[in-house]
C-alpha cells in the first residue's frame, strides 16, 4: 500500500528514508553531518566499530539519498542531503493534521459527555 498522495517512486524513497533513520548509528551520523561535512574516519571516531561497519551505514544513508560523497584529493567527505528529510517531514505532517483533527473531534465528544453527565447529576439532585 502506497502512502496517501505518493506515487510508487516517492513511496520507495520514503521507505528508504525511514529504513535508514531506523538505526541509531545512522541517526547519529546524520546529526554529526548536520554541523558540516566529514570524512569516513571522522564519522567513525565516536563509534566502537570498524571503518568497514561505518562504511556499510554510509552506503545505506547514501542509497536513501540522505548523504552524498565527493572527492577532495585523497579525502572523500560526506555531506548531509536534506531533501529526503523534507519529504519525510511532509509525509508525517499530513498524518499529524489527520491525528490532530481526530483528537479535536474526540475532545469535543468528551466535552459533550462531561456536560451531559453534569446536567444528569443536577437533574437527579433537583428531583430529591
Amino acid at each position: 500500500m502506497e502512502p496517501i498522495g505518493y506515487g510508487r517512486r516517492s513511496a520507495e524513497r520514503l521507505d528508504a528514508t525511514f529504513t535508514a533513520l531506523a538505526d541509531p548509528t545512522r541517526r547519529a551520523i546524520l546529526a554529526r553531518l548536520a554541523s558540516g561535512e566529514a570524512s569516513v574516519l571522522e564519522l567513525a571516531l565516536p563509534f566502537a566499530m570498524s571503518q568497514p561497519a561505518i562504511s556499510k551505514h554510509l552506503k545505506v544513508l547514501e542509497r536513501a539519498g540522505l548523504i552524498s560523497r565527493s572527492r577532495d584529493a585523497q579525502r572523500r567527505p560526506c555531506r548531509l542531503e536534506t531533501k529526503p528529510l523534507t519529504e519525510a517531514s511532509g509525509w508525517l505532517a499530513r498524518y499529524r493534521e489527520r491525528w490532530e483533527g481526530n483528537f479535536a473531534r474526540l475532545d469535543a465528544l468528551l466535552g459533550e459527555f462531561q456536560n451531559d453527565a453534569k446536567h444528569s447529576k443536577r437533574a437527579t439532585r433537583q428531583k430529591r
